[in-house]
């Protein structure tokens, strides 16, 4: 026993049987509170709150309004996923956001970037798939799995960096104004995802408003 080594890791069980007895031994092996897996454990950002949601019923009144801002209106085309990276605001404690469609609902979700705000301008991303980043972000972070299915509404897994406040759902916004907000949990990037990577023949039209409060 004293010459056998295997691989430890947190929780490990070894069991080894005699070729002449038939005994068995168990043997416990438990990594040290300073392991590999407790500082990475340490590293992961804290959990984040959910956030308030609303619905109203306006929709023609904000399209209409939306309709005549110039970034309030936009088109998802079938199988895109369209990111929207709002910045935390240093006069701001909270993001708020409204949305609708027309005629078909889309897939919408919202999660954080935990990195450094060098600019406050909100940009948007179109990507092809639903767990899609930019190109530099995947070569930096290791680890990629697949984010939720909007069909079934199911959790995505997403890398350390990013943490999830609402998974991706299919909503009727083409019956409602959908609307919800968050307060910042720390410095950072917004993703609103509007997802219409599960429509192979239809394009959204989208019509949102995304604002700070204090």
């Amino acid at each position: 026993l004293a010459s056998y080594h295997v691989p430890q890791g947190a929780g490990d069980i070894v069991m080894i049987q005699s070729d002449h007895t038939g005994a068995v031994d168990i043997l416990s092996a438990e990594l040290e509170t300073t392991d590999l897996l407790g500082e990475q454990r340490k590293a992961q950002p804290p959990p984040l709150a959910p956030p308030t949601m609303w619905t109203t019923e306006k929709t023609k009144e904000f399209k209409a309004k939306m309709g005549k801002e110039k970034n309030g209106r936009m088109v998802v085309k079938r199988g895109e996923v369209v990111t929207v990276r709002v910045p935390t605001h240093p006069d701001g404690k909270c993001i708020c956001w409204e949305f609708a469609t027309d005629d078909y609902d889309i897939g919408f979700g919202v999660y954080f970037d935990w990195t450094t705000v060098t600019s406050t301008a909100i940009t948007v991303q179109v990507s092809e798939s639903s767990d899609e980043e930019d190109e530099e972000e995947e070569e930096e972070i290791e680890g990629l799995t697949p984010a939720g299915d909007v069909e079934r509404g199911s959790k995505s897994y997403l890398r350390n960096r990013y943490g999830e406040i609402m998974p991706v759902y299919r909503r009727n916004s083409h019956r409602e104004v959908q609307a919800g907000s968050h307060e910042y949990p720390g410095e950072g990037i917004y993703l609103l995802k509007f997802d219409n990577s599960y429509s192979l023949l239809r394009n959204k039209t989208l019509f949102f408003h995304v604002y700070y409060t204090s």
